[in-house]
């Protein structure tokens, strides 16, 4: 399953987009999520949020995570963050 993020990833969206992505898996059950960030314009550390919640949501279910796509100030987030050390990141 493929999750295009797109926007501003933020403090003010980020609920919204978990749980959005947590009924997405709960309904299809992937083996894999990738959560592909090649749409966003912005993110802050809510991002880290998302992207570690739906990768424990996956691992409950069985699944892996990884992020695509990942460039900007968006990769200077999850860089700062080492988020690569419990998913991987695949940057543009």
């Amino acid at each position: 399953m493929r999750i295009l993020l797109s926007g501003e990833l933020d403090h003010n969206v980020a609920r919204g987009v978990m749980s959005s992505i947590d009924a997405l898996i709960d309904e299809n059950l992937p083996r894999e999520c990738i959560l592909d960030m090649g749409g966003l314009s912005f993110m802050d550390s809510s991002g880290i949020a998302v992207i570690l919640r739906t990768n424990k949501h996956m691992t409950d279910v069985g699944g892996r995570t990884w992020v695509e796509n990942c460039e900007g100030q968006a990769l200077r987030v999850l860089d700062a963050a080492g988020i690569d050390r419990v998913v991987k990141v695949y940057s543009k």
